[in-house]
């Protein structure tokens, strides 16, 4: 793959893709991790998706080898692996090509297109995950906090979510580090929700229109 999309993007953001192999090694130092279906990743600087298609990848394929008998918990834990998966970045055009590759996989793993409900439900899930904004500033291009949803899977087709904000959980990451000042305090001490939602199925997900934070 070019590692480069031109020289001036180089210069004005150091923008510089890392190579499928780079990547695979790199997921192999945490590969327990990288297929479990309900791990969360976050790509700071998600680019195109290099990192976050092939943990996508390795997902589904954890979900076909405990689901893949079944239908509804194939597409239930296809879609809460690709749940657990967040990128920031700054440059729109990467946003748009990260979401598009990481639905594209999707869509080809479930063998489904865009006219299918759960294909709506994972693109309005990649409009919240993957986010238009700057990790160091932790705010939108529009200069809004990020915010980030935890979604969680019930086991009976119901969806969970709650969003948080980003330097909310960064600072709860600082605060639990060893010897820190907060490392006694339970997680909920210590950050809490911004919003919580009610239950939603794949159908639901297509009209929580309404609830969207992060567009880009």
């Amino acid at each position: 793959m070019n590692l480069i999309k031109s020289k001036q993007r180089v210069a004005d953001h150091g923008e510089v893709f890392t190579p499928d192999w780079l990547v695979e090694a790199m997921l192999d130092l945490v590969k327990d991790e990288s297929e479990r279906i309900d791990s969360r990743f976050l790509e700071p600087a998600c680019g195109s998706g290099n990192f976050l298609i092939q943990i996508l990848k390795r997902k589904l394929a954890s979900v076909e080898i405990r689901y893949g008998k079944s239908e509804f918990d194939r597409n239930h834990y296809a879609l809460l692996g690709l749940m657990c998966i967040y990128g920031i970045e700054l440059l729109k055009d990467n946003i748009k090509e990260c979401r598009a590759n990481l639905l594209e996989i999707f869509d080809e793993y479930l063998g489904i297109n865009e006219d299918s409900d759960i294909h709506k439900a994972a693109s309005f899930v990649l409009s919240q995950n993957i986010v238009h904004g700057d990790a160091l500033s932790m705010k939108t291009t529009d200069g809004n906090g990020l915010v980030f949803p935890e979604w969680v899977y019930n086991n009976d087709g119901f969806f969970v979510r709650q969003d948080y904000r980003f330097n909310d959980l960064i600072g709860a990451s600082a605060n639990s580090a060893k010897d820190s000042l907060f490392s006694i305090l339970e997680t909920h001490e210590t950050f809490f929700p911004i919003k919580t939602y009610p239950h939603v199925t794949i159908k639901t997900l297509i009209s929580m229109k309404n609830g969207y934070i992060n567009e880009g």
